[in-house]
């Protein structure tokens, strides 16, 4: 239930920084899912991480994401 209550906010965080963060969701039932779930160790959705541009994990949050977390984080990279 928690994913579809984010999907609004994460379609609004999508928007605001189109071409500039690019939002990738996956569904943990699929293959790709559990695959890239087991490598970046996240058992609980949603799950949100913020990758730099190295690909290197800078901030993740479980549950539902606030904007204002991501806006900050935009603002400092």
């Amino acid at each position: 239930m928690a994913c579809l209550t984010a999907k609004p906010i994460v379609d609004g965080i999508e928007r605001e920084f189109e071409g500039q963060l690019k939002v990738i969701r996956l569904n943990v039932q699929e293959p790709v899912g559990q695959i890239l779930g087991r490598q970046y160790s996240f058992e609980f959705t949603p799950t949100f991480i913020l990758f730099d541009r190295q690909g290197e994990e800078v901030w993740r949050s479980v549950g539902i994401i606030n904007p204002n977390d991501i806006r900050k984080l935009m603002s400092d990279l």
